[in-house]
């Protein structure tokens, strides 16, 4: 497909004359005046809260399971979203959204409640069903928000990315906000924190225009395929204009793709059928996501809690304090790139992926061989090791949204999700390794500093 600069997104390469500052202003106003203020705070709280609640479990590791390797938190918060996204996109269409909110919801606060409220003497066996039962509200609600930006435009998948990248931010500010600042229990801290999921319930009845998802309902489901589909026959929509549709992925509604894609719309996919979509979406959209999650939270998990300098070279009194800062930069990168895509545009996915599996290789080697002269340098490459995270997680949708098919297109935006946490699943192993493994041998080096980190 052909992108003109207004259809792709594309903003002024670096090195355009000078009036490209007077171009990205303009552009930032009209995307102000066009866009639908209530659709992009609705998603924009979709991403946050739906994120939010995996941060603050994450941030709380230490206080849930104590002297427990903290990889197991890892694996309870992101291996049932896992394996939500890997079934969940073939049936869950047949739940309508107005259903599908307040169940997760209701599973996230849930699970938050049984964290927060079980006595100290129980297991943490039970605390981590808590874990899991949020977990399988944020991988729902993942495929669910993603796959209902396609009643909403590109706008909508760029607020939902903004706030989630916002998430990470938000919710270990806030974890260490309530039991720091405030000095709350972690017990109350995570009570409170079990109150956030219903922000989602008011931003999608209270704020969110439920008219494209009406229209789209009222004309057919999502994930269905026009006649001749099982035959390999499918309607392209010819007569759409090209230009019309292209236009339309870049407006705050559902636009002309939209509402062609639910006139034209008619009869249930098969299992087989979506399959077939499935591997379709694998080489050009879930690869490079898989590639870049097993590679920056291998990083997260596995090496940076590693990457230790001598603390007179350092901005810390103390070993403990390098973890949590590489954790801030990190969120602060994912952040600003999930928020980049009204301005900037990847279209080569696995570019950024290769880069973000390089600075794996960087680090490992750094926390093996210790060449890296200050540590002000790798904080330069987390905060970009943050940065390649969010531009590949934003841009893959936005490619799915651009270059789908509209009759496949939220099938395919929810299906795709699934390589994030798969990513992540994969990392979680591996970083349990690497953590043990490059800590033993910088002590094997007379590096010992790895050991002389003090929780709490």
């Amino acid at each position: 497909m052909n992108r003109s600069p207004s259809a792709s997104g594309l903003l002024p390469m670096p090195g355009a004359p000078s009036s490209s500052w007077a171009l990205y202003r303009a552009r930032l106003e009209n995307i102000l005046k066009s866009a639908d203020t209530s659709v992009l705070i609705a998603f924009w709280l979709f991403g946050l809260i739906n994120n939010v609640i995996y941060v603050i479990i994450l941030s709380a590791a230490q206080d849930l399971v104590g002297s427990t390797p903290k990889g197991i938190v890892l694996l309870a918060d992101v291996m049932p979203s896992f394996l939500t996204k890997l079934v969940a996109p073939y049936f869950i269409h047949r739940v309508p959204y107005s259903t599908r909110i307040p169940v997760f919801v209701a599973l996230s606060s849930a699970g938050m409640f049984l964290v927060a409220l079980t006595p100290p003497d129980k297991s943490v066996a039970v605390k981590l069903v808590g874990v899991v039962l949020a977990s399988l509200s944020s991988g729902g609600g993942e495929l669910s928000f993603l796959g209902m930006t396609h009643y909403y435009g590109h706008m909508s998948l760029a607020a939902w990315g903004s706030g989630t990248g916002g998430a990470g931010l938000v919710g270990s500010g806030l974890y260490v906000l309530l039991t720091g600042a405030l000095g709350w229990s972690v017990k109350m801290s995570l009570v409170v924190s079990g109150l956030l999921p219903g922000v989602m319930l008011v931003a999608f009845f209270g704020v969110l225009p439920r008219g494209p998802l009406r229209e789209g309902a009222g004309r057919g489901r999502g994930y269905e395929v026009v006649a001749g589909e099982e035959e390999g026959e499918v309607e392209r929509f010819d007569d759409i204009p090209e230009a019309a549709a292209a236009e339309s992925l870049l407006a705050p509604g559902p636009g002309v793709a939209s509402t062609a894609y639910s006139t034209h719309a008619r009869g249930k996919a098969s299992f087989a059928a979506n399959l077939r979509r499935a591997r379709a979406l694998f080489i050009p959209y879930m690869l490079p996501l898989l590639l870049v999650y097993i590679a920056e939270y291998t990083i997260n998990q596995g090496v940076a809690p590693t990457l230790l300098f001598p603390l007179e070279r350092s901005p810390f009194s103390e070993f403990r304090a390098f973890y949590p800062f590489y954790g801030f930069l990190y969120q602060l990168g994912v952040f600003i790139a999930r928020s980049s895509t009204p301005f900037v545009r990847i279209h080569h996915l696995y570019l950024p992926s290769l880069l973000q599996v390089a600075n794996l290789v960087l680090l490992t080697l750094h926390a093996l061989f210790n060449f890296i002269p200050s540590v002000y340098l790798v904080f330069v490459v987390i905060f970009w090791e943050g940065l390649l995270g969010g531009a590949v997680y934003v841009n893959t949708f936005a490619e799915i949204m651009e270059n789908v098919p509209i009759e496949d297109r939220e099938f395919s935006l929810g299906a795709t999700s699934v390589s994030d946490s798969g990513g992540i699943s994969i990392a979680g192993f591996l970083g349990m390794v690497m953590e043990v493994w490059l800590c033993d041998w910088q002590v094997q080096q007379g590096r010992d500093w790895c050991r002389k980190i003090k929780v709490g």
